[in-house]
């Protein structure tokens, strides 16, 4: 199975993804710090499963919130994980905090 989540190691990469994706963009932000490690492990697993179903609706972007510090306050995330999901470059739905698959499905089900 392909790997269908892109990893941007700094800001611009973000961007360029962004700019690529002609799709609109879950924006799945983690953080590396001990209280986020576990809970990202877990929704790693979650947006892995969803990227591979929605693949050719959307483009999946795991973004660290220390490597790309730009995305993060652009979209005014808060805490990992957190998911943004975007449509050009514009966000039009936030979810802060860890999320079952179902939960992620309709986070994007009622915006796609």
């Amino acid at each position: 199975m392909a790997q269908r989540v892109h990893r941007p190691r700094e800001d611009a990469e973000f961007d360029f993804i962004l700019g690529m994706s002609g799709l609109p963009v879950l924006a799945y932000f983690v953080g590396t710090w001990p209280k986020a490690i576990e809970p990202c492990r877990a929704m790693d697993l979650v947006v892995d499963g969803v990227a591979d179903e929605y693949a050719g609706r959307l483009t999946v972007v795991r973004a660290d919130i220390t490597r790309c510090p730009a995305a993060t306050g652009r979209y005014g995330v808060t805490g990992a994980p957190s998911c943004v999901l975007l449509k050009g470059i514009e966000a039009v739905a936030h979810g802060e905090g860890p999320m079952t698959a179902s939960a992620l499905r309709a986070f994007l089900d009622d915006r796609l």
